[in-house]
């Protein structure tokens, strides 16, 4: 039965029902159920918009059209997509009999949309495409440790792990954004022959499809439906010191007055975690940091803003564990005893979807923090998806009422947006672990985790922050140096260090942090002293040759703080990445769309990171129809032409475009 009811398509067969609607301009949106009605639930889009749309029928089933893109299902059900010049689009992968007249008529019997039952009532859902091209170039999709950023022929886990973020929205080169609106653990393949999304627990299919001219087209529309961030604070557009960890006030307090000494940019020093008495209370330990107050008034009269980390894990012994498991505000296991995470403790996390769990919290941490002056927060999840999902079996425990897993963080960064907007803040920074569809709109800046000090390493950062951006978490940024190890008295890794620290400056946010080698000693017995910090972690911790470089990168980083400051102010407004793609700025440069190893920082500044050890020079695309100039030789080149790249350890290859004012 196909029907249209107002601007909707209605499709009903056996116990499945479908719509197809559009939904903002250029776009549409496409759900699927086999329960009695469909879902209420929008997830990650937060806005409609305005559509100019028509439906009709035709002979083939019926249609609608809104602006740029077309949508035809059969009388069978099968659903075709199209740009406005009649290019397919997508194609739903089907093989059965029901519409002999289907070219792909078959005795295979694959749906395209394929509901499987599982035991309490979701489904084992997965969605299926045609490869329509073999030359379509896929982007987006997330934070993955790997070095691809065409993600054509890739087979990704739709799930949160420290140092992978799932967040499914593709930007394809055939002109389309697709978003996988279903927050559930799963899997996306981009095969040859088949693409196909998976949730593994689910009640309804739902995505968000639309056609435009550019990839920036695409991603503004993006925005647009699922939110921009807030505007970057002036504290974000420059440096931001941090290690695992400092342990001590006095401690944290000297690094800041040894930056302010040798006359360096700074604009934040981080706290990191187990600053706190016992997980669960958000506060300072008495002990260890005797004058929060004192410290944060210091730090402000340097000009410098604190960070402090806070983890939504609760210790069964802290003082606010009876309180929260009384009033309904931890998750719940399905059965046995309840922990969600043994690290310095048994734990189990707060509720982050329950409102009244998220005021508790924020509430908390406005009293022991915010009242204290401190307006930055990273929210480290501390892996909370393995509390709640049992990846044995690929099913969610039915007694946790914490929502399906990878909503998680976007709640827990909601947790503290709420809060500080209740105390007039608007633009807010959440440094997140990880982060869904839409959580740029809490003001999410996503970090890419622990990952490994490593050249390799490195290259993963690029291709994971790029595709970051094109996800729609147009504020993402690394570890400076990377998190796992890494000695400061090592000439290997000195070397690995100055690189990443080159390349951090042309990151959205310019962050160094890791956990070096060798340990050092607790400075205490009780408390949050337990957990150990790792060497230092300083820019003069590398010796004067390292030191001298990050100096020339830290003055760059604040000589560029007007043109960040546009730039952030764009990505506010627009949804568009502070690092963009090669082929995002100059779509029309076929060679633009086969580079991966460079980025635009802005729309102005082409940077080419050096990625291998012992690099002493590396080839460099400019792209077509421009005249660059390499920054710190001031050679000119005309675009359209590959050039080679000298690469001192003191230098990045760095290109401006003729014109710009940035630099």
């Amino acid at each position: 039965m196909l029907n249209i009811e107002g601007e909707r398509l209605v499709f009903h067969y056996d116990a499945e029902e479908v719509w197809i609607e559009p939904w903002g301009p250029d776009a549409l949106r496409i759900r699927a159920t086999k329960e009695r009605r469909m879902p209420e639930e929008d997830w990650a889009l937060s806005a409609k918009g305005d559509a100019v749309s028509h439906a009709a029928y035709t002979e083939y089933g019926a249609e609608i059209v809104n602006g740029r893109i077309r949508a035809e299902i059969s009388k069978y059900g099968k659903i075709m997509i199209y740009d406005a010049g009649g290019r397919l689009l997508l194609e739903e992968y089907c093989r059965n009999r029901l519409d002999l007249t289907d070219p792909k008529c078959s005795a295979v019997e694959v749906e395209a949309r394929e509901f499987k039952p599982i035991p309490g009532g979701d489904y084992h859902l997965t969605m299926r495409f045609e490869s329509v091209d073999k030359n379509e170039k896929i982007y987006g999709m997330g934070q993955y440790q790997q070095p691809y950023l065409n993600l054509k022929g890739t087979d990704l886990e739709l799930a949160h792990r420290n140092s992978q973020a799932s967040v499914p929205f593709a930007v394809s080169s055939l002109g389309y954004g697709f978003l996988w609106n279903n927050p559930g653990v799963g899997r996306a393949v981009f095969g040859k022959n088949i693409m196909s999304f998976e949730a593994y627990s689910t009640k309804a299919l739902d995505y968000w499809i639309v056609a435009k001219d550019t990839p920036a087209q695409i991603e503004e529309a993006y925005a647009a439906v699922t939110g921009t961030v807030p505007m970057m604070p002036e504290y974000g557009l420059g440096f931001w010191q941090c290690k695992l960890r400092y342990q001590t006030q006095e401690e944290l307090l000297g690094i800041a007055r040894e930056y302010k000494r040798r006359n360096l940019p700074i604009d934040l020093i981080v706290i990191d975690f187990f600053h706190w008495p016992k997980q669960g209370e958000w506060k300072f330990d008495p002990v260890y940091w005797p004058d929060p107050d004192g410290m944060v008034q210091e730090l402000k009269e340097m000009g410098i803003e604190l960070m402090v980390s806070i983890w939504p894990t609760v210790d069964r012994t802290c003082e606010n564990y009876e309180e929260m498991l009384e009033k309904g505000y931890l998750i719940r296991t399905e059965r046995g005893f309840r922990a969600g995470l043994d690290f310095q403790g048994t734990t189990v996390h707060y509720d982050a979807t329950n409102p009244k769990a998220r005021e508790y919290v924020w509430n908390k941490a406005k009293q022991n923090y915010y009242e204290k002056g401190i307006r930055v927060f990273w929210l480290d999840e501390a892996e909370p998806e393995y509390s709640v999902y049992d990846f044995d079996n690929y099913r969610y425990h039915r007694g946790t009422n914490l929502q399906i897993g990878n909503t998680y963080p976007v709640c827990y960064a909601k947790t503290f947006y709420e809060g500080m907007e209740k105390e007039g803040q608007k633009n807010i920074v959440n440094l997140l672990r990880c982060a869904w569809a839409g959580s740029q709109k809490y003001g999410a800046l996503v970090w890419s985790g622990d990952i490994a000090s490593s050249f390799e390493s490195m290259r993963n950062q690029l291709a994971a922050g790029l595709n970051m951006g094109l996800a729609g978490i147009v504020w993402w940024t690394t570890d400076i140096g990377g998190f796992h190890g890494g000695n400061p008295d090592d000439p290997k890794f000195r070397e690995l260090f100055a690189r990443w620290f080159a390349w951090g400056t042309f990151c959205s946010v310019m962050r160094l942090h890791g956990d070096r080698e060798p340990r050092q000693p607790q400075q205490g017995t009780s408390g949050g002293a337990s957990c150990c910090s790792g060497a230092a972690n300083e820019v003069w911790s590398y010796g004067e040759e390292v030191y001298e470089i990050c100096r020339k990168y830290l003055n760059l980083r604040e000589q560029m703080r007007p043109y960040t400051r546009s730039v952030m102010l764009e990505a506010h407004q627009k949804g568009t990445p502070v690092m963009r793609t090669m082929f995002y700025m100059y779509p029309e440069d076929a060679a633009c769309w086969e580079v991966e190893d460079e980025y635009f920082y802005g729309p102005d500044v082409l940077v080419a990171p050096v990625l291998y050890e012992g690099q002493k020079s590396r080839s460099v695309y400019l792209p077509k129809g421009e005249r660059w100039k390499e920054y710190f030789t001031g050679k000119e080149y005309e675009g359209g032409q590959t050039v080679e790249a000298q690469t001192p350890l003191d230098v990045i290859p760095v290109f401006v475009r003729q014109g710009a004012q940035c630099l």
